[in-house]
């Protein structure tokens, strides 16, 4: 008779997801016993780089991603990734082990008191089964849960004496839509606004680029003759940055954000949240007399947003038929914004002129995954995403992300067989949060290059500091800290990058190479804007 365990094991293969992200735990070793040949088991030191890791893979692969963790305390080392990827909608299917049913009244060593409380509120779905019978059907609800829109995390506790046990017969398979059409009535409206607008600003998100919509984000801002900025902060590029209607990332804050969208009467945000804001900097939502129009697949965003009609769907479906709905506007196309202006090159370098170089030698096709608060301006002034699904990073805003997810990213890279070059930005603060992951990306031989901007301190935060009128914040200098050593001792190569030729040497050897490379880059301590 087939086992809990065995019935699972051919789900997961049923629903292609036969790659496990994890760090194992006494709890966990029943599920994992004698793991077969055609399943791939990815370690990580620790819990959040396991997260991060998959969060990186899901949404790279575009296809749901698992976790198993280690019940209560091992879920606890992994909750900051996991809020980050409830944040960035990324479908991880979340399972940890339980102690054993027949102790769980004792409250045991390694108990998970109140497991389906515990992730709560970064899951979709959290549950415990009551009978082991039930663990099948209950990771089948989860996957149709987690991919459904808007996408997330869902998590499972699962009892370690469940898997032995004898199955019923195995769920059967169902399709979920994981898709769907604009209403017609509010489609319509959104159209007749945006075609009698003066002067419309179209604003993209990460889920444009989640729904492959960018040509579509392109159509729509050729036929209005209307700029295009991406969203506050955003976590995914839905736009192409060369393009001539691109205007740059949108600030922020309240008052700032207004301001740069002063003159423009129509505001159709796509795929993003009525706004990320960050700093508070009081002001208008939005310029005087101006509407807002937003499109999003999240019912939350749409509940939150302080203004505007919202219409919920698919951006890419909601992009198609605004397109053919919308007539095409006889005014002149916005003016190209200009090319940054060459950085002088210092010694140290500056972040600015580091970028420069970056954008200089990018390889074709290549992926950028970054975690620098303090140089974000910077790289995203210097840098410009020209192609879909090619930026990745945290909208949560907490640190420990972007180094395990470019690890998960440049594993789907390799295990989809685009091999497209990955190249990671993190900051010498960030880049300490989950160090592990360097460990798991030498171990499978990844072909992975970290650039590390070493300012030496926490600049965003005393830049942070200087904007609210913080003085004699302690903790914001990273002294001593040996970048070089602590990746050697990962099994990275490493080599200090002082000069734009040196990077594009360390650049060019690290993407050809078998396995990770890290490049700390020293740099000027100048303190960024945070507006």
């Amino acid at each position: 008779m087939a086992t809990v365990r065995d019935t699972t094991y051919d789900l997961l293969r049923d629903l292609g997801m036969t790659t496990v992200f994890g760090n194992p735990g006494s709890t966990e070793e029943p599920f994992l016993q004698e793991f077969p040949a055609d399943f791939h088991y990815v370690l990580a030191l620790h819990e959040a780089s396991a997260v991060g890791i998959a969060d990186g893979y899901a949404q790279a692969t575009g296809r749901p991603a698992h976790v198993n963790l280690h019940t209560a305390p091992g879920t606890g080392n992994g909750m900051g990734n996991l809020v980050t990827a409830w944040h960035n909608k990324s479908p991880l299917i979340v399972t940890a082990g339980q102690q054993t049913r027949e102790m769980l009244l004792l409250e045991p060593r390694l108990t998970n008191r109140r497991a389906a409380e515990l992730t709560q509120p970064y899951v979709k779905w959290a549950y415990e089964p009551v009978r082991a019978q039930d663990i099948p059907a209950a990771l089948l609800r989860a996957y149709a849960t987690a991919v459904q829109p808007p996408a997330g995390p869902v998590f499972l506790s699962l009892p370690l004496d469940d898997w032995a046990q004898p199955a019923d017969p195995p769920p059967p398979l169902r399709s979920v839509a994981t898709r769907y059409a604009p209403d017609p009535e509010q489609l319509g409206h959104f159209a007749a606004v945006l075609a009698a607008s003066r002067a419309p600003a179209l604003v993209f998100g990460a889920a444009v680029d989640r729904a492959d919509g960018w040509s579509l984000a392109a159509a729509l801002a050729e036929r209005l003759a209307a700029p295009a900025w991406s969203a506050p902060a955003p976590e995914r590029a839905g736009f192409p940055e060369d393009h001539p209607h691109y205007r740059g990332v949108l600030p922020f804050a309240i008052g700032p954000l207004a301001e740069a969208l002063h003159g423009h009467d129509a505001v159709l945000v796509v795929g993003a949240p009525v706004f990320r804001y960050y700093p508070y900097v009081p002001g208008s939502y939005l310029p005087d007399g101006a509407r807002l129009l937003h499109v999003t697949d999240d019912p939350d965003e749409a509940a939150r947003a302080p203004v505007g009609d919202t219409l919920l769907a698919d951006s890419a479906l909601a992009l198609a038929a605004l397109v053919d709905l919308v007539p095409a506007a006889d005014r002149r196309p916005p003016e190209p914004r200009p090319t940054p202006t060459p950085p002088e090159i210092t010694r140290p370098l500056s972040a600015d002129a580091l970028f420069a170089a970056l954008a200089r030698f990018w390889p074709q096709d290549g992926v950028l995954v970054q975690e620098t608060p303090s140089n974000l301006p910077a790289l995203r002034r210097q840098l410009r995403i020209t192609r879909p699904a090619s930026y990745f990073t945290m909208a949560s805003g907490g640190l420990g992300y972007g180094l395990p997810a470019a690890v998960g990213v440049t594993l789907a890279e390799r295990d989809t067989g685009r091999h497209r070059p990955v190249v990671a930005v993190i900051g010498d603060g960030s880049f300490h949060y989950s160090v592990q992951a360097l460990w798991t990306a030498a171990r499978l031989r990844l072909p992975l290059v970290v650039v590390v901007p070493v300012n030496q301190q926490y600049a965003i935060l005393k830049a942070f500091a200087e904007l609210k009128e913080t003085p004699g914040v302690p903790g914001l200098d990273l002294p001593g800290l040996d970048i070089t050593a602590v990746a050697a001792g990962y099994g990275c190569a490493t080599a200090v990058v002082e000069t734009p030729e040196q990077l594009e040497d360390a650049l060019a050897a690290g993407l050809r190479r078998d396995g990770p490379t890290v490049l700390p880059v020293p740099i000027t301590t100048d303190l960024p804007r945070i507006i």
